[in-house]
């Protein structure tokens, strides 16, 4: 039985069909940003680009984890 993604990445596979671009390209996206705070890229990829508050939250929330 396969396991079931949970956390961040559990709304990966909607976010690259909702918004048509792949899961490492958001991730580059918020990397090059000169923004460091969660909160303030979670609005960032909002307000700039559309993207829903859930699937914002998701993507800053494993970004950084990756980078601690």
């Amino acid at each position: 039985m396969a396991d079931t993604v949970k956390g961040p990445a559990s709304y990966f596979p909607s976010i690259e069909k909702k918004y048509g671009r792949p899961i490492a390209e958001w991730k580059d996206l918020i990397r090059s940003s000169p923004l460091t705070k969660h909160m303030e890229l979670v609005a960032w990829l909002k307000t700039d680009h559309g993207l829903g508050h859930g699937h914002a939250n998701a993507l800053v929330a494993d970004t950084l984890a990756e980078c601690r």
